[in-house]
């Protein structure tokens, strides 16, 4: 496959002079009466100056106090409000006020309501602060804003305050700097005055995240002991999982009866905003009838108030999560990440009446080694009502309920615990079950495309059972129905008759002939997965250990249990697992941050994504030979020309996960054939060790006698064209397709096929690697749940073609070679 040709298919008035002209002449003193009366005038004119200036200063005073010290009188005003944050995932730290991830988000959330703010001439004089009280998934910000407001401005702030929303839509549509957060369904209200008082003499705040089935309980201090403690103010702030909602039971209310004094308040909210109240209530209600509150989102607010006389016993109420609703969603303890041994989650679901529940486990991910074939599910597992379900289950998993009422436990035992799940729920026709879809016999609903399409889509065959074959499809004797190109390809995929044992070779020998000692198939197939060892010479199907013994099992390594008596079989087994388990580049879907760690973005130096490869360690990768061959222009071969992103999910977005790396070493297979694609494989040795983490994580390297098998379902990923001819994806993208024989495909695409190349994909055509995915992995599950490298996107006839499968080059062909230059 050719790499791509473009870069990422991103003063004040003086005073008047005194009149000159106006002259004080001294009075004659010749006459002694005349001076006398003077001098009563004077004093007369004396005393009334003193009584004006008097007057005046009381009126210059009171004009000062009126125009300056009164005009500063100065309200304290608080709003409380919540905004939903869309271009942000919740993580579960924001939970809590200490951690890091929450004064992260909480400054920036603090510093946009600055920005709106300032913007906005009623509010910017006034301002003080914010506090952000609590997040809650959605990503909603629970905010808390002060402002010093005059008097005669009150009115106008709280008006301006009331239309929030106006003003950050405002905001974002006139200015918008390129981390900022995007706000939607924005709401503001002055908090209520009692909850402010400062005469509180104790303040208590408590946080509760209630779980289904788990009831937890809120009682008032000293409760039931002594009554509630005078001039205090309490809050609980309630939460429930995604998709819950929270019920409040009060079994005892007992306060004063004027809600003057004591009372309770509670939001549907994390924070006292008044367009979310739900109740105010004082007084006493009776056992025999209780207080029962239900919010309509996942989070509730309970305020209790009092005031320094006639304390009453308080309250006790009791809180848990139910999922309700005709859909939702729900996950395991700590998913995507492990969850707690000995635990026991219980989710109660319950639909609309006359309704049946369909139940997708969207990720399911309960596997324990050793397991794999244990019947009733003794370790951990998920009942639903009754049945069990445990192990690793790939792609989506549909159960039906035939009520309207279900209940999903998890049982963890004290010893291996798995990632969980993930799942959703809906509520269906009872009539039709798998609307659209197949319904199989085990309940399990899948496409209608994928009924009688040769395929065990169902687990139980019901998919393959009474199918009309198409003219273009062969009958088996055992009445299924097989595509046509399957034919005479040197595979029996009919299957052997009854009481027979199909081998690798496709020879057809009787069971009983199974594991007794003697190579009956001719390639040694009957003889393994037969629990025996042996320090002979081992065939090539044979898996050996270090010490030389034969392992008589299919890929024994890494499964999770001890085959060789070295424990050579589970060595180097920290790889293939990711963040999230794998559904499909071409016809494919956008995969999740963390479900391929191993996956690699090459990158020609200031130019853009080129490449795919693989992480096989801290120091390698794999790619494709046909990625580093020099042409007229570019030195690719040269460990300059390329920058690799690990951890990557976004092109040009490395974020907190992507680690950049320039490369020491490009090795090419010294035969590599730029003209028949044979031995298209490179390896690549970083400038430095890569740290791992949840998204950097190696693939597990398979053994030269690993089989992968026609049939069986592998992943190809990458950020190629997304259509033949087609721009490149920014979304890491993942599909899922099969392995197909080799006898078929050589056929399929002119006898082009070599021993060492790897045929997949799905010959319906839609789905299919194209340019820029060239150099990435195929991605193959194993019993153990770990995925192994079978191969390394190489060529193909155009993209996701009918009748053309994707070429891979299979690795297992190569692993001397990787060995001797890695050490892997």
């Amino acid at each position: 496959m050719d790499y791509m040709d473009s870069g990422m298919r991103y003063v004040p008035k003086p005073d008047k002079d005194w009149d000159t002209s106006v002259q004080f002449l001294p009075a004659s003193d010749s006459k002694k009466l005349e001076k006398k009366k003077l001098s009563r005038r004077r004093l007369g004119a004396v005393v009334g100056g003193v009584v004006f200036a008097a007057v005046l200063a009381l009126m210059i005073g009171l004009l000062v106090w009126h125009f300056h010290y009164r005009k500063d009188v100065r309200e304290k005003r608080m709003y409380t409000g919540s905004m939903r944050i869309t271009n942000q995932v919740f993580e579960e730290a924001y939970e809590k006020s200490n951690s890091s991830e929450f004064k992260a988000l909480a400054r920036q959330v603090t510093n946009q309501l600055k920005t709106i703010y300032s913007r906005t001439p009623q509010l910017a004089k006034y301002y003080v602060g914010s506090t952000i009280q609590a997040f809650s998934e959605g990503v909603i910000a629970y905010y808390l804003s002060e402002f010093k407001v005059p008097l005669g401005q009150v009115a106008a702030v709280d008006k301006a305050m009331a239309s929030m929303d106006k003003l950050v839509d405002k905001e974002q549509r006139t200015f918008r700097a390129g981390n900022s957060l995007v706000l939607e369904d924005v709401v503001s209200s002055v908090v209520d005055k009692r909850l402010l008082r400062s005469s509180f003499k104790e303040f208590y705040r408590y946080a509760q995240h209630a779980k289904a089935n788990k009831i937890g309980t809120i009682t008032s201090p000293g409760f039931p002991n002594r009554p509630y403690p005078p001039d205090t103010f309490i809050e609980w702030q309630l939460r429930a999982d995604p998709g819950y909602v929270l019920k409040l039971d009060f079994d005892t209310f007992n306060l004063e009866e004027d809600c003057k004094n004591d009372f309770v308040k509670i939001y549907d909210s994390l924070v006292a905003i008044e367009s979310r109240a739900m109740e105010e209530i004082c007084g006493y209600y009776s056992p025999s009838d209780p207080l029962i509150f239900l919010s309509s989102r996942n989070v509730m607010l309970v305020t209790l108030v009092t005031n320094d006389q006639k304390n009453f016993p308080g309250i006790r109420a009791h809180c848990g999560g139910m999922l309700t609703g005709a859909h939702g969603h729900f996950s395991s303890p700590n998913f995507p990440n492990y969850y707690p041994p000995n635990t026991v989650c219980e989710w109660l679901i319950q639909v609309p009446a006359g309704k049946w529940i369909s139940l997708t486990f969207n990720k399911f991910l309960l596997y324990e080694p050793g397991q794999e074939d244990s019947k009733g599910c003794p370790k951990d597992y998920v009942a639903i009502n009754e049945k069990k379900l445990c192990g690793e289950k790939v792609g989506h998993v549909t159960e039906t309920v035939s009520s309207n009422v279900a209940t999903i436990r998890l049982v963890s035992d004290g010893s291996y615990v798995d990632r969980g799940f993930n799942a959703t729920y809906k509520a269906i026709d009872s009539q039709d079950p798998c609307p659209g879809m197949f319904q199989c016999s085990n309940q399990r609903c899948i496409k209608l495309e994928l009924k009688c399409d040769g395929w065990n889509d169902c687990g139980d065959m019901s998919d393959e059972f009474k199918c009309d074959c198409k003219s273009t499809d062969i009958r088996c004797k055992n009445g299924l129905c097989k595509p046509m190109f399957w034919q005479c390809d040197g595979v029996d995929d009919c299957g052997c008759k009854a009481g027979e044992f199909s081998c690798q070779n496709t020879i057809c020998v009787l069971k009983k002939k199974l594991c007794d000692g003697r190579d009956d198939c001719g390639d040694g197939s009957d003889e393994l997965d037969c629990g025996r060892t042996s320090t002979g010479t081992c065939s090539e199907l044979k898996y050996k250990c270090k010490n030389n013994a034969c392992i008589n099992k299919v890929n024994p390594e890494c499964d999770g249990t001890v085959d060789c008596e070295d424990r050579s079989d589970e060595d180097n087994c920290d790889c293939g697992r990711s963040l999230f388990k794998t559904s499909r580049i071409v016809g494919g879907q956008d995969a999740e941050a963390g479900e391929f760690p191993w996956q690699v973005s090459l990158q020609i130096r200031g130019f853009g994504h080129v490449c795919g490869a693989t992480v096989i360690s801290q120091r390698w990768l794999v790619t494709a030979a046909h990625c580093v061959q020099d042409d007229g222009k570019t030195k690719y071969s040269q460990p300059g020309t390329w920058e690799a992103y690990l951890g990557l999910h976004i092109q040009r977005q490395p974020g907190r996960t992507g680690v950049r790396r320039g490369l020491k070493r490009v090795i090419s297979h010294p035969n590599y054939n730029p003209y028949t694609y044979d031995k298209d494989i490179a390896l690549m040795e970083l400038e430095s060790d890569v740290p791992y983490s949840d998204y950097i994580q190696p693939i597990c390297m398979p053994a030269p006698q690993h089989v992968f098998s026609p049939g069986n379902s592998v992943w190809i990923t990458g950020w190629g064209a997304t259509r033949e001819g087609g721009t490149a994806a920014t979304v890491l993208q993942k599909a899922q397709v099969r392995i197909i024989n080799s006898t078929t495909c050589n056929r399929l695409m002119a006898n082009q096929i070599t021993s060492r190349m790897l045929c997949a994909g799905i010959l319906s055509g839609g789905v299919d690697a194209c340019q820029g995915d060239s150099g990435g992995p195929l991605s193959s599950p194993s019993q153990g749940g770990r995925m192994f490298l079978a191969g390394v996107v190489s060529w193909g006839d155009g993209c996701a073609r009918r009748d053309k499968p994707g070429i891979y080059t299979t690795t297992t062909k190569f692993r001397a070679w990787i060995k001797e230059n890695t050490g892997v």
